[in-house]
């Protein structure tokens, strides 16, 4: 079993149900604007199982699967078993300077409540280096009772954390917009949330929440997207949640 440190993203969020929330937030054709590293909308794909040639799928006990809105808009259904992944995997991903922005527009069905100090991964980026980063992932924190999100890291010499924060709960079941960027210059990951920075959740080269070491980017050719656990036999048992507008860029997209 993984064992965690229990160490302490743009649209509005609407008052709507959570089924039609996502189609009403935004309009058709998000990518057609251009001016993106990598997109997708999920518009031009067929309704069912979820496959492009611009990205690659990361399964084991899980299913990805183009779904219909209830005001027509596609999106993608992530679905596990247990701590199984499922993953929409973006291959040769080469931002300029090794330096990107990522936007996606997420809603997470439940969160886990056992075991203790369950810990969930929705964004990892790796490379040519030893550190597996990921931007966005969360914990849930049996002393406080609570999922909170969290920047981590595995694989590398800072070991294996996950630098939660209680000013950042994980909410279930509402559509949220997540923004975060990975600046080289001092192996910086920022976060935001339906426009809101998070700076309790940034972490840096000598600020995070591993071993006292230095955290280094790897050279960046590979973002996954959607969900893994970690921990056997968890509570709820599987999970759900709806991911679209995903946009990896040089700059800040934004999500209006």
């Amino acid at each position: 079993m993984r064992r965690l440190l229990p160490v302490a993203c743009l649209a509005l969020l609407l008052p709507l149900t959570a089924t039609s929330a996502a189609s009403a937030s935004h309009g058709p054709g998000t990518c057609a604007k251009g001016g993106t590293l990598f997109c997708e909308d999920f518009q031009s794909l067929p309704v069912g199982g979820a496959a492009s040639l611009k990205w690659g799928v990361d399964t084991k006990h899980g299913t990805l699967t183009v779904e219909r809105g209830a005001r027509g808009q596609k999106m993608l259904h992530v679905h596990t078993e247990g701590n199984g992944r499922a993953f929409l995997k973006v291959d040769d991903f080469a931002p300029p300077g090794n330096g990107f922005y990522g936007r996606l527009r997420l809603r997470v069905k439940a969160f886990p409540t056992a075991p203790d100090w369950a810990h969930y991964t929705l964004v990892e980026a790796t490379g040519a280096g030893p550190e597996i980063v990921r931007p966005l992932g969360g914990q849930y924190v049996p002393t406080l009772g609570k999922d909170l999100w969290g920047v981590g890291a595995d694989g590398g010499p800072t070991g294996d954390w996950t630098n939660w924060r209680e000013s950042a709960p994980s909410r279930a079941d509402v559509w949220q917009c997540v923004e975060w960027r990975m600046d080289p210059a001092d192996n910086k990951i920022s976060l935001w949330f339906d426009g809101v920075a998070k700076p309790d959740l940034t972490v840096s080269t000598r600020d995070h929440g591993g071993d006292n070491v230095d955290f280094v980017f790897p050279r960046f050719d590979t973002v996954k997207i959607g969900w893994q656990l970690y921990q056997p036999n968890p509570s709820p048992a599987a999970y759900d949640l709806w991911v679209d507008d995903i946009a990896l860029s040089t700059a800040r997209v934004g999500c209006a």
